[in-house]
């Protein structure tokens, strides 16, 4: 079990230090000079030599190399540098919009969870196989409807239409609805689509025809025998989930006007704010990472055959 630990987190280090350089070269080779940017334009006044000065205090003249060993070394002592645009610290940056993405991914994905969950136990408890078809066709028609569509859709309905949740200063609650609702949408049915096929594979293996021969009903087997054994899959895609939903929260952040991850990597696009844009790859890399190890570590917990392949 050590050996498999120790395995997993060397593993885990050597993502994020891939994730790190990969982020690094291709913020490098972006046009433009943040620096510039903000410091060139003409309001300011500044002159040649105070704009290289700045440069200069920023560590934009040395080499690459140099900067890049100055902003590993950084990361590893959680130091995440200053934000360019805001002259702020960007970990003062993520303190403040982490809270608002992390509750909207989190939630957004339990939601998920559940509409996943509830059309695969429908699909195969339903006694009409048209209705089971209708089901098993919700995942497809969820994947393919465009984010910000469903948001700008579900605004019109429940707000303008309807008039049941407000959209201009609603309750703490009533404005996570439509967001949740917006997120949790497309991600059920990468998780619906793996349970419906987990529960097909799982419902032909010998176990499950011995509980049927005694006597055991439709609902009892899936809940019972099929339900544990298909929700491995199921789990592994749901932690790749949240680490994307971590860092790609930014379109329902944006159509709902939320503050979060999402606003913040927006406005560092536009500005071109290196150091904002390493700190949220990296964090998105180091929440995809850790989740994955804990789904890992869950395997053997939810199927005991797996402690032995561990303990080996």
């Amino acid at each position: 079990m050590t050996r498999y630990l120790l395995g997993r987190a060397g593993q885990a280090l050597l993502v994020l230090w891939a994730t790190f350089t990969a982020a690094f070269v291709l913020l490098q080779a972006l046009p433009g000079d943040a620096l510039l940017i903000k410091f060139q334009n003409p309001e300011l006044g500044l002159s040649p030599e105070q704009i290289a000065d700045i440069r200069v205090s920023y560590g934009a003249d040395t080499s690459l190399v140099t900067q890049y060993l100055h902003a590993l070394g950084n990361f590893v002592t959680l130091d995440w540098g200053y934000s360019i645009q805001a002259d702020v610290p960007v970990s003062q940056q993520l303190a403040t919009n982490i809270p608002p993405t992390l509750r909207l991914a989190v939630l957004g994905l339990a939601l998920a969870v559940v509409l996943a969950v509830g059309i695969a136990v429908l699909a195969n408890l339903s006694p009409f196989r048209w209705l089971r078809s209708l089901l098993e066709s919700l995942p497809a028609l969820f994947i393919s409807v465009p984010v910000f569509w469903l948001g700008i859709m579900l605004i019109q309905l429940f707000s303008f239409r309807l008039k049941l949740i407000p959209v201009i200063n609603p309750g703490f609650w009533e404005g996570l609805i439509l967001p949740v609702l917006t997120l949790a949408v497309p991600i059920s049915a990468p998780l619906a689509q793996v349970l419906l096929r987990s529960i097909d594979d799982v419902r032909t293996q010998p176990f499950v025809t011995v509980a049927r021969a005694r006597g055991a009903g439709d609902a009892w087997v899936l809940t019972r025998h099929i339900g544990r054994n298909a929700v491995l899959p199921t789990l592994t895609i749901a932690g790749i989930l949240l680490g994307e939903l971590i860092g790609g929260a930014a379109i329902t952040e944006i159509v709902f006007g939320l503050n979060g991850i999402g606003q913040m990597t927006e406005s560092a696009v536009r500005s071109q704010d290196a150091p904002v844009l390493q700190a949220v790859v990296m964090l998105s890399a180091v929440v995809f990472v850790l989740v994955n190890l804990v789904v890992d570590l869950l395997y053997p917990v939810l199927d005991p055959r797996l402690k032995s392949k561990v303990s080996v």
